[in-house]
């Protein structure tokens, strides 16, 4: 398995050295450049063995780590619960150590990883100036995943409610995959969703006032990742395929039709954000499937 190791010395004692090195939002940001976004989850407040945390890079890839070990301030170990779609396996962590001069640290960042799909990992270790292991496996299921009987019931009852896969989009552009569009009709017809409140796309609806919604379909598996923040997207999210330009935001080209809504409210729901907006436009220009999302993985609906 690859091993990818970087040791600098910093001048300030192991105390600090630690301390900084396990602060998050806004502190982080002012000295860790590969962060974007990164808070705990499941309402810890603190970190610590058995806490999770959400991080998004600059480059918009998110992965959801759980520390593994936790003692300051000598050393401390994280594992992927989720990430990027390339990494099967990815674990790391820091160590810290006195440096040869006093009040010095020999700060020590090693990480380790196993890439999908196989033909990755000849690369993975080559890119970084390491050697694979050979024997390497994919797993058909996430490795790191808690065992059933250890997972939230409302979580599980949740991946057992089948759910169309939709693209939000604001101008600015902005975009993330919602899995929980709702739509009322009435006078005037609604639309509800939950977003994650510290996303991009919620701050380009808050700014703009409006969004568009597009169902997605079987074809669109890729483009729904991508703005989930689990596949790669150089250049940016709207980068890659063809858009429709709305003025509710853009769209893709070869969606089934989309909606242009107009906000109405927002509020926290659970760790989310409930949006309610006023439907104003309906495109409906083809029929095609939807994409489904069950159990955690995207689903076609029998023919």
């Amino acid at each position: 398995m690859p091993v990818v190791e970087a040791v600098t010395t910093v001048r300030v004692p192991p105390e600090l050295a630690f301390a900084v090195s396990q602060t998050t939002a806004p502190v982080r940001y002012r000295w860790d450049p590969f962060v974007r976004e990164q808070h705990f989850v499941d309402g810890a407040t603190r970190p610590g063995r058995g806490v999770r945390t959400y991080t998004r890079s600059r480059h918009g890839l998110v992965m959801v780590s759980e520390y593994v070990s936790w003692s300051p301030p000598t050393n401390v170990g994280m594992k992927m619960v989720r990430g990027p779609w390339f990494f099967e396996r990815f674990g790391g962590g820091w160590r810290f150590a006195p440096g040869p001069e006093p009040g010095t640290t020999i700060a020590t960042w090693r990480y380790n990883f196993r890439c999908r799909p196989a033909f990755l990992r000849r690369y993975g270790g080559t890119m970084f100036h390491v050697n694979p292991e050979p024997g390497a496996q994919i797993h058909s299921t996430d490795p790191f995943a808690a065992p059933a009987a250890q997972r939230s019931p409302v979580r599980r009852l949740r991946g057992r409610l089948a759910a169309p896969v939709t693209l939000w989009t604001a101008p600015g552009p902005a975009g993330l995959t919602v899995s929980s569009t709702l739509v009322a009709e009435g006078e005037p017809d609604r639309l509800l969703g939950l977003i994650d409140p510290e996303s991009d796309l919620w701050a380009a609806i808050e700014e703009a006032g409006r969004f568009a919604v597009a169902p997605l379909g079987p074809q669109h598996r890729q483009l729904a990742d991508r703005f989930a923040g689990l596949f790669p997207s150089p250049g940016g999210l709207f980068a890659i395929g063809t858009w429709t330009e709305t003025p509710y935001g853009p769209v893709p080209a070869d969606a089934g039709g989309w909606a242009g809504c107009r906000l109405e409210t927002a509020r926290e729901y659970g760790w989310s954000l409930l949006v309610e907006a006023t439907i104003e436009s309906v495109d409906l220009p083809r029929d095609t499937p939807p994409l489904l999302h069950y159990r955690g993985r995207y689903h076609d609906l029998p023919g």
